[in-house]
């Protein structure tokens, strides 16, 4: 019986990433072959993904904007100002209003939600601004809080833990395929997010699978802040 819903931030609840990093992209007059060239040779440099540091808080966004600066500066051969980058991918960045009210009804219908999103620590008061956080999920996880991120399994035994439920319990919507898998690795029910009527329908399916939740208090306490 599925009793928590358990979203994607970005990408899902949000128009798509790949939309925003353009613009910048754009206004910043970056080719895409010359940024994934920069971020390759800044993984070969440290011997790790910078991408997966910003994103597990071991790299600030000041240490990774720094970094690419540089890395770019060495495959154009010339300067490269990205200013105030957070702001400006946020502008970008648009809250997906049908899946938020979607969330929103899924609550009312008694279900628990938690949110698991691979984020930028220095980006919480940008992307907590952007929907209802409080009033629909009682639970956050944040890999740039909790040291882990998606496809890791200990991202997902951690959000486990901390609803208290099995893994079969929790249904997973994520835009990366890879992310649903790992989720289903460990039994949980996952959705692959492609676009609205697909996700919805699909969640629904598994959850008319599923049953319904056990009428209870404990399943529509108040919402927390995040749990870190």
């Amino acid at each position: 019986m599925i009793e928590a819903v358990v979203t994607d931030f970005g990408g899902v609840l949000t128009t798509p990433l790949t939309q925003a990093f353009a613009a910048i992209q754009n206004e910043a007059g970056i080719p895409l072959d010359a940024l994934g060239r920069a971020l390759g040779a800044l993984a070969e440099r440290h011997g790790v993904n910078p991408l997966f540091e910003l994103e597990t808080g071991r790299l600030t966004e000041s240490e990774f904007m720094e970094g690419l600066r540089g890395a770019l500066r060495d495959q154009l051969g010339r300067k490269i100002e990205i200013h105030r980058f957070g702001e400006r991918y946020f502008h970008h960045l648009q809250p997906n209003q049908e899946l938020i009210d979607y969330m929103r009804g899924l609550r009312e219908r008694g279900y628990r939600m938690a949110l698991l999103t691979n984020n930028v620590r220095e980006w919480e008061p940008l992307w907590r601004a952007m929907l209802p956080v409080d009033e629909i999920f009682e639970l956050v996880v944040d890999s740039a809080f909790v040291g882990m991120r998606k496809p890791e399994p200990g991202i997902y035994e951690l959000t486990l833990k901390r609803l208290g439920l099995p893994a079969p319990a929790c249904l997973f919507l994520d835009d990366v395929e890879l992310n649903c898998s790992a989720a289903a690795a460990l039994g949980m029910s996952a959705v692959h997010f492609r676009h609205n009527d697909q996700a919805v329908a699909e969640v629904e399916h598994r959850l008319a699978e599923g049953g319904r939740p056990r009428p209870g208090s404990d399943q529509l306490s108040e919402p927390s802040r995040s749990q870190r």
